[in-house]
């Protein structure tokens, strides 16, 4: 596609997006609009904002990406990342509404009534946030290559300028009117160009040809082990993630938390329909674009290949724009999870804390992607699912749901959960792609066992630390809102 195409279509989207998070800086005032809009979020709303910051790069590129390289393998991560909400809405929602926190640190000091716990919470929810923030400025610097020819470091940089701008202007109250836009541009962004592309098809009466036989991670087929370890990650994973997290706390009550996921169930499915179309399309018709480092890119470069002419660069202006929402979306709602976390613990949690906070959580993982390489975005994102399983989720599970837990359990899962991981993750690294084993390229079937049940045996070992305040606390996260309305 025209440069010039693709760049006016980086700038509609930026300015799109900072003029809604500027008209939510005239409502945002107080301390709760900026860590969790007042509370006021109504389902519907809430629901398209998460969407817009839960479909990130590795959804909106790296799914079409992964289903071109292996086909219907690949389907367990749309699958993975739907099916995570479901647990979601069963376990945390409502719960984790009703605890009255701020932050995932706020919930798990108050359930264990202790300061190192919130230590420790905090620090991991940073990590998680960070590795998360890398991948989506990779697919920025990625779409930027692929389509302007402009160098690599102008995408992350865009990014983080319109994301600290957003977020330093009215917090999580301008992010929800952002993402909320941000999700629908995505969805239309994708679904135009299927339609088209499969009109297209079906009017030449094109043959499909030999698919491209390759595997989007470099290893060997994994099996069973492999899916099972995906499907662990993604499912779990999607539990602990600070940026969806946060806003549940944003929803009126835990009632409103549960219709707030069942619709996010609705969106995501609905969302997945057309990058799995757009896969499966570019694997039967265009298998010539997953040689190596296009695979990613396959969103962006099917409608010219397929449709071409003026249509196609139309088309690829707009799946352009919504490839620039998915990394903005995404990283906004991290950053303002992540400014939250590390306002309130270091900054005091003011207003003015928040916003240099803010910065500061932008700022790190752009200096991480400029000193490392792109991987497969779906297969990055994927392995900070298996991080996130094997610490925040463990903690949040077990502190809702036992009253045997105890700060001492909850920060040696944690800590084994993420050293595990973490060390799985930099090992796999350092062997790379082809001398990586399946269980260092897949860890989460054996590090979030290991991170619950360390949990579990040290909470039992410890059974004198369970907190005097544990009925209070658990009586808050279990009853409904209105017999606690008069004791608010």
């Amino acid at each position: 596609m025209s440069p010039a195409v693709a760049i006016a279509a980086f700038a509609a989207v930026s300015i799109a997006t900072a003029a809604i998070g500027f008209h939510g800086l005239r409502i945002s005032r107080t301390t709760g609009d900026f860590y969790v809009a007042s509370r006021t979020v109504r389902p519907w709303w809430n629901a398209s904002a998460i969407g817009g910051e839960y479909l990130s790069a590795a959804s909106f590129l790296g799914v079409a990406g992964l289903i071109l390289l292996s086909g219907t393998d690949a389907l367990w991560f749309p699958i993975g990342y739907t099916a995570g909400y479901l647990m979601l809405l069963l376990f945390v929602a409502a719960p984790l509404r009703r605890s009255g926190a701020y932050t995932i640190p706020d919930f798990t000091e108050a359930r264990l009534d202790s300061r190192l716990v919130r230590r420790v919470t905090s620090a991991v929810v940073v990590v998680v946030g960070w590795l998360y923030i890398v991948p989506q400025l990779h697919g920025a610097a990625l779409t930027i290559r692929a389509t302007t020819g402009l160098p690599s470091w102008v995408g992350p940089v865009a990014v983080v300028v319109v994301v600290c701008l957003t977020v330093v202007a009215g917090g999580m109250r301008s992010i929800t009117f952002v993402q909320a836009f941000q999700y629908w541009l995505k969805l239309t962004a994708l679904a135009i160009p299927v339609i088209f592309i499969l009109l297209v098809l079906a009017g030449t009466g094109a043959q499909p040809v030999a698919p491209a036989a390759a595997n989007p991670t470099g290893q060997p087929p994994g099996g069973l082990y492999q899916n099972v370890s995906l499907l662990v990650a993604l499912l779990f994973g999607t539990l602990g993630l600070p940026h969806v997290l946060v806003r549940f706390y944003t929803n009126p009550d835990g009632q409103s938390a549960r219709r707030t996921t069942l619709i996010v169930l609705g969106l995501l499915s609905l969302f997945y329909l057309f990058p799995t179309a757009l896969g499966l399309a570019a694997r039967m018709f265009a298998p010539e674009l997953a040689r190596t480092g296009r695979a990613d890119a396959v969103v962006l470069l099917m409608p010219g290949h397929l449709v071409g002419g003026v249509a196609g660069e139309l088309l690829s202006a707009l799946v352009v724009a919504g490839a620039f929402a998915a990394f903005l979306s995404t990283t906004s709602g991290l950053v303002v999870s992540l400014a939250g976390v590390i306002s309130q613990d270091i900054l005091g949690g003011s207003v003015r804390g928040f916003r240099l906070a803010a910065v500061l959580s932008a700022l790190v993982p752009l200096g991480f992607a400029f000193l490392t390489d792109s991987l497969a975005l779906a297969g990055s994102v994927g392995m900070v699912f298996a991080f996130t399983a094997s610490t925040v989720c463990p903690v949040l599970l077990l502190g809702i749901w036992w009253r045997g837990l105890t700060d001492a359990g909850a920060i040696s899962g944690m800590l084994t959960g993420g050293l595990l991981c973490g060390g799985a993750m930099v090992a796999g690294a350092l062997l790379g792609p082809a001398g990586s084993p399946m269980w260092l390229a897949q860890p989460a079937a054996w590090t979030v066992p290991a991170a619950f049940a360390v949990m579990v045996l040290v909470s039992r070992a410890t059974k004198g630390r369970v907190p005097r305040t544990l009925t209070r606390v658990m009586t808050r996260l279990h009853t409904p809102e209105r017999p606690l309305a008069t004791t608010r």
